[in-house]
């Protein structure tokens, strides 16, 4: 299968379509909506479910092969606000700690853009470890820590503060809870739950990215005339840059071609949870406004549409 048919297949899949359905009734101001109370318990859903067959695919792995990806995971997220503050503030005007609290989005990860791309890979026959389920909570923290070291200042905000806020932040606590009782559980908790978390996951998948894509498509309506060009285009480029970094680093520890893609993508990926609820509390100056639209807004779509299937393909060429 090569690069267009790998794309062809990402971009025909429900989810996306289903994504791109929400983002077009979002441009064109329909009243489509899903209830706030619905598409969160979506989210919880996903992550229960996610971080569960992941401990599951851990329960057969090898930890140390776990710990240094686990480890790799960690060097990207804090390196990659460092990149992403330099080209910020070359090429922008966005102030100090404005281009902090955005470079720190582009350190974290999104865990729906890690849900989609392992569902994505799954497709393709290029299926990743479990253990990257503990790499993309690994990968969620570093970046606000060094989102801070760039801001020059914690505004208030103690380091034992901000790092409590971070370790009990919800999406965090349920990934690695449900993850840990995967890993106890193997195959036996398979067999109790596989109706609910592998048999419908795809359909619930599929509202949750309706609902991403109503979000999306809006926060873009809303902050239209606030972002400037080149922090739009520094949402295109740093996945590539994002990307590149997690091939490299997957070639290094010599890891399979779908788990290498994984970690490319959450190399891409830019948060839009845990990240900004970080920002709020440690950073109260930043403007939260257009570092979440050019996350979920800019970044989310374009790793979605055509980044996902591009990472697939060099991974397998790179690392097959």
């Amino acid at each position: 299968m090569g690069l267009f048919d790998l794309a062809l297949t990402n971009l025909v899949s429900p989810p996306i379509l289903f994504f791109a359905l929400g983002l077009v009734a979002a441009l064109i101001r329909s009243d489509l909506a899903v209830p706030e109370a619905v598409a969160k318990s979506l989210s919880i859903f996903l992550i229960m479910a996610i971080g569960f067959k992941g401990g599951v695919e851990m329960a057969s792995a090898s930890l140390s092969d776990a710990a240094m990806a686990i480890g790799a995971g960690i060097l990207i997220s804090f390196a990659l606000p460092f990149i992403s503050f330099g080209l910020l503030r070359a090429t922008s005007r966005t102030g100090r700690v404005d281009a902090a609290a955005i470079a720190a989005h582009y350190g974290s990860i999104s865990i729906v853009t890690f849900i989609a791309a392992s569902d994505a890979g799954n497709a393709m026959g290029l299926a990743a470890a479990g253990f990257m389920v503990a790499v993309a909570a690994a990968m969620e923290a570093p970046a606000i820590f060094s989102g801070l070291i760039l801001a020059g200042k914690q505004e208030g905000q103690s380091d034992r503060e901000l790092f409590r806020e971070v370790a009990v932040n919800g999406s965090i606590v349920l990934l690695v809870g449900a993850f840990l009782i995967g890993w106890a559980t193997g195959e036996t908790g398979r067999e109790v739950v596989e109706p609910l978390f592998y048999d419908v996951f795809r359909g619930v998948l599929c509202i949750f990215l309706l609902d991403m894509g109503l979000v999306a498509g809006r926060g873009l309506v809303r902050q239209a005339g606030a972002l400037q060009w080149p922090v739009i285009l520094h949402g295109l480029y740093m996945p590539v840059i994002g990307a590149s970094l997690g091939l490299f680093i997957a070639w290094i520890i010599g890891l399979a071609p779908g788990t290498g893609a994984l970690l490319m993508t959450l190399s891409a990926s830019a948060s839009y949870i845990a990240v900004p609820a970080a920002m709020r509390l440690a950073l109260p100056k930043a403007k939260p406004a257009v570092a979440l639209t050019l996350s979920l807004g800019v970044t989310f779509p374009f790793n979605l549409v055509f980044g996902i299937p591009i990472y697939f393909a060099i991974a397998r060429a790179v690392l097959g």
